[in-house]
């Protein structure tokens, strides 16, 4: 008989700093990959489209734009591709209740497996201030090029990679490039 309990606590121990060694629980990386894998089926099945979250975040900003200058928005296409026909809130739409749900979802993973406090994840030569300067920045990066690239990287690599999309494969493949060209800058801060 097979042993779930093994496929949801795959690493036992994190030592991500000297001397700090907790115990943490994370479910197996190839369960998980099945599982993201039936979810993306069931989104074009259900849906008729895949996944993508940077969609959301562009809904905001339209509705923040239009409650700030309305006839800045009126005559852009851009935010009216958000906004709608303005009969039905912007914010309902899947894609929001998908990001509510993929939040809510990994806090309960956390609450589940004692992972919930507030702390920083850090190397020991760099400081919280920077830490937070350094993902921001990343963050704002990897926002910046979602739009640049018409998808973020759950849209591009999921939804475009399993169409088999040249598009979505260059993006991850890029990704991985540009991760790997970086962590040469980057690497001493975490060691």
């Amino acid at each position: 008989m097979l042993n779930f309990k093994k496929w949801f606590s795959h690493h036992h121990e994190d030592n991500a700093m000297e001397g700090h060694l907790t115990q943490k629980h994370y479910t197996n990386p190839y369960l998980i990959g099945l599982l993201l894998g039936i979810v993306l089926l069931s989104t074009f099945v259900i849906m008729g489209r895949g996944l993508g979250a940077s969609g959301v975040l562009s809904t905001t900003v339209s509705v923040a734009v239009d409650k700030v200058a309305p006839s800045h928005t009126e005559n852009n296409e851009f935010y009216q591709g958000y906004l709608g026909d303005g009969t039905k809130s912007p914010f309902k739409d899947w894609l929001t209740f998908s990001i509510i749900g993929t939040v809510l979802g990994g806090f309960i993973s956390g609450a589940i497996s004692g992972r919930n406090k507030l702390m920083v994840e850090k190397g020991p030569r760099v400081s919280s201030k920077k830490r937070f300067l350094f993902a921001f920045v990343g963050g704002s990066l990897m926002g910046f090029g979602a739009k640049m690239a018409r998808g973020c990287t759950s849209g591009q690599a999921l939804t475009g990679g399993s169409l088999l999309s040249v598009g979505g494969w260059a993006f991850m493949i890029m990704v991985f490039v540009g991760a790997y060209a970086m962590a040469y800058f980057v690497r001493r801060q975490w060691t």
